[in-house]
């Protein structure tokens, strides 16, 4: 049978999501924790990886097993043998047709950041930090520039393996509340640090250092060295994948409800 699960993850104890030969990938730990329940290896399939440190509100997985289990082991059990930082949050049995990554139309990420002198003690492995003052209105104008379907190579990391750099992004927004900036996105999928390059350029323009038009020209460049540094992946985390209804998965996007 064909198990797909909702995991949420905090990366920062994580070498990221694909497994790693020191078994320190969020990949390693969920599917020992299967084996102990299924009592049998399982190759675990996700909708997409996250880098070193970057969490998942709501990240969804498969895999196949043989073993009879009710469904709610493949929750309580499984998380019985997890780490403190990584939780299973529904489970599914689905048709073999099924595929976390492949069957996934759309893929959405958070960004929050706080914006103070200091960073913050408490939340200093799950929020992003920014010293400079920030001003909303000009990055609200320079993330329009990033909706639509465009070439990213600007945003895209030098080791990235895509095919191609023409993404669809369908949503792009930022918001301010309070000391916070939070920041989403949706495209039908991501480069490699795509998120961290793009809130590390809209932050330029939030602290003066660039105009808002910077984004589009940086855009028509398609150049990766003409742009600012990735950020850091603190307050990156996945929060959502789209699949068709006729799947019949449970709630599959999860944003901070703190916020």
């Amino acid at each position: 049978m064909r198990i797909a699960l909702g995991v949420e993850y905090n990366g920062a104890d994580f070498c990221g999501w694909q497994s790693q030969p020191n078994g320190l990938g969020v990949q390693d730990a969920l599917e020992l924790a299967i084996k102990m329940i299924a009592l049998q290896s399982v190759r675990v399939h996700a909708a997409g990886r996250t880098d070193t440190g970057v969490h998942a509100l709501m990240q969804v997985v498969h895999f196949e097993t043989t073993a009879e289990r009710p469904i709610t082991a493949w929750v309580r059990g499984v998380n019985a043998y997890l780490p403190a930082g990584v939780r299973v949050l529904w489970s599914h049995e689905v048709d073999e047709g099924f595929h976390a990554r492949f069957s996934a139309t759309q893929r959405s990420y958070q960004y929050v950041l706080i914006n103070q002198a200091q960073p913050s003690a408490i939340s200093h492995h799950t929020l992003g930090w920014y010293h400079l003052p920030l001003v909303i209105e000009p990055m609200q104008t320079a993330i329009a520039y990033l909706r639509g379907e465009h070439d990213f190579s600007a945003f895209r990391a030098s080791e990235c393996q895509a095919k191609s750099p023409v993404k669809q992004l369908s949503v792009a927004e930022v918001r301010q509340v309070g000391q916070y900036f939070v920041f989403n996105f949706s495209a039908n999928a991501f480069l490699q640090h795509q998120v961290r390059n793009m809130v590390g350029a809209l932050i330029y323009v939030g602290a003066g250092k660039q105009q808002p038009e910077s984004i589009q020209k940086l855009l028509q460049q398609a150049d990766r060295t003409q742009a600012p540094p990735t950020f850091s992946p603190n307050g990156l985390y996945l929060s959502g994948v789209r699949y068709a209804s006729a799947w019949g998965l449970p709630d599959t996007h999860k944003q901070l409800s703190f916020i």
